[in-house]
């Protein structure tokens, strides 16, 4: 059964609070357009039957329309799944975060298969602008709201961007790194995932020889 994936504009952008529903609902949910534009654009992907998805089925999806600063948000395992291009400047702000956070090296094993910390334990990525998270908070399993903007938030006068959970007021960063200090006990889960090509990502599949 086809499906779509959709594309979430971040960059200066507000999110809907209602997407947090995307917990009980089967099919993902749009956050807010950001300012200036008019409409949330798609993202074509393609999708197995829901039961397939449940089982662990992997999703594949193409990101070659995403463009810096927009989301991708899919479903596996009836988890949603974010795919983020990150900017230059979030990237450069990444590791300027270590002392605030409480694994600024991705070390809990269980967070992220090791071939994304191998990678990088920082950006937490195969590729440095692609994000790929599991859209949970690993509190209680709200969904944080992205705050994708380098400046001062409400919640924190020194923001570089990331994810904030209004629900207990859990932090993460733009990597899906913890905050000290906030209820969230680990980092958000990278899901298993390779690259076909540049333009092309499959969820829920390790690359190929990795262990």
């Amino acid at each position: 059964m086809g499906n779509e994936g959709v594309m979430d504009p971040v960059e200066g952008g507000t999110v809907d609070h209602g997407r947090r529903r995307f917990l009980t609902a089967t099919t993902a949910v749009v956050g807010a357009a950001g300012v200036g534009v008019a409409a949330v654009p798609f993202i074509k992907s393609w999708f197995p039957s829901q039961r397939a998805q449940l089982a662990g089925a992997p999703v594949t999806a193409d990101i070659s329309a995403l463009a810096e600063g927009e989301r991708l948000m899919l479903e596996w395992r009836g988890q949603p799944i974010w795919i983020v291009k990150r900017s230059q400047a979030i990237l450069q702000a990444l590791p300027t975060l270590d002392d605030q956070l409480r694994d600024p090296k991705s070390e809990n094993p269980e967070q992220q298969p090791e071939y994304v910390r191998e990678a990088n334990p920082e950006l937490r990525s195969l590729k440095p602008e692609i994000s790929v998270l599991v859209g949970l908070c690993t509190h209680l399993g709200c969904s944080p709201e992205m705050v994708a903007e380098i400046r001062p938030a409400p919640f924190d006068a020194n923001w570089k961007g990331g994810y904030f959970c209004p629900c207990h007021k859990s932090k993460f960063d733009m990597a899906g790194r913890v905050y000290q200090g906030v209820p969230a006990p680990t980092n958000l889960v990278v899901p298993p995932h390779h690259f076909v090509d540049d333009n092309t990502i499959v969820i829920g599949v390790d690359p190929q020889g990795a262990a």
